[in-house]
């Protein structure tokens, strides 16, 4: 593979020493700026397509973390931050916000920190549920050990970490089920997550023991087939006595109040 076509899949930023056991010669790589890539720094080379996050990281001999991160491990975060957030051991430089504690090897190839250090960032950086959000992703998608980041939290006396972390419930299938559960944790809902009822089957949310509450994602009701199967669940609910309330993502995110006005009032109805 030519060596910029190369450079340009590995991210946009490598170092010479990455290049080398690509096995790409000194030569290749000293023809790199002509292609051009650009060499902010002896011994490192972005090319072309580099994003401005990765360029400010290795700007600042640093590793994108926390939310500036999440996008690269795939994690679950509702908006980009509006500014970077880096880790990094030394005092220099600003306009980012800054992690000091580095404590896990980073990115194999880009200057990313790892996740372990993405994650015990979030917790101590961002408010809920976007802490938590990215957290239980992270731990899902990568199976990042619980009792690890509990540890290193403990270490580090961090209060407010923990406290999200007694947030966490894994059986969240995605960022919204996240958001949903603290709506309702933060308006004093009590609710059970994920229950299998005979006859209908598992529902997001039940409160209590009759309310059921769904959550549609963006690829709901795709199919015809999703369809009847929906109204069948529904109608089986109705029948057997529960009350059901569907909401999309964008009622959590956007009308929250609508949600928690309608969930009282249906709870209301039997005392």
């Amino acid at each position: 593979m030519d060596i910029l076509e190369h450079l340009k899949q590995a991210g946009g930023v490598a170092r010479t020493a990455q290049l080398l056991d690509a096995g790409y010669s000194r030569r290749d790589i000293a023809r790199l700026t002509q292609r051009g890539a650009y060499q902010p720094k002896r011994g490192v080379f972005l090319a072309p397509n580099c994003t401005q996050e990765l360029a400010a990281a290795i700007h600042h001999n640093a590793r994108l973390t926390c939310a500036s991160a999440a996008p690269h491990y795939g994690l679950w975060l509702r908006k980009a931050p509006p500014q970077l957030h880096l880790a990094c051991n030394h005092g220099h430089g600003a306009g980012f916000i800054r992690h000091r504690s580095v404590r896990f090897s980073g990115h194999p190839t880009l200057p990313v920190a790892g996740v372990e250090d993405v994650v015990l960032h979030a917790l101590g950086c961002l408010p809920p549920p976007a802490s938590t959000a990215l957290a239980t992703s992270a731990i899902r998608l990568y199976s990042l050990p619980l009792e690890l980041l509990k540890q290193e939290l403990h270490a580090d006396r961090s209060a407010p970490a923990l406290r999200a972390l007694q947030d966490l419930d894994l059986r969240a299938e995605s960022i919204v089920e996240v958001d949903a559960q603290h709506l309702f944790r933060v308006n004093g809902i009590d609710f059970e997550v994920q229950v299998h009822i005979p006859g209908i089957g598992r529902v997001d949310f039940l409160l209590n023991g009759f309310l059921i509450v769904e959550i549609d994602g963006y690829a709901f009701h795709s199919k015809r087939a999703d369809m009847l199967r929906d109204r069948d669940r529904n109608n089986s609910s109705t029948v057997k006595g529960y009350a059901v309330l569907r909401y999309m993502p964008e009622h959590i995110w956007f009308n929250p109040e609508q949600v928690v006005s309608e969930i009282r009032a249906a709870l209301a109805t039997r005392g």
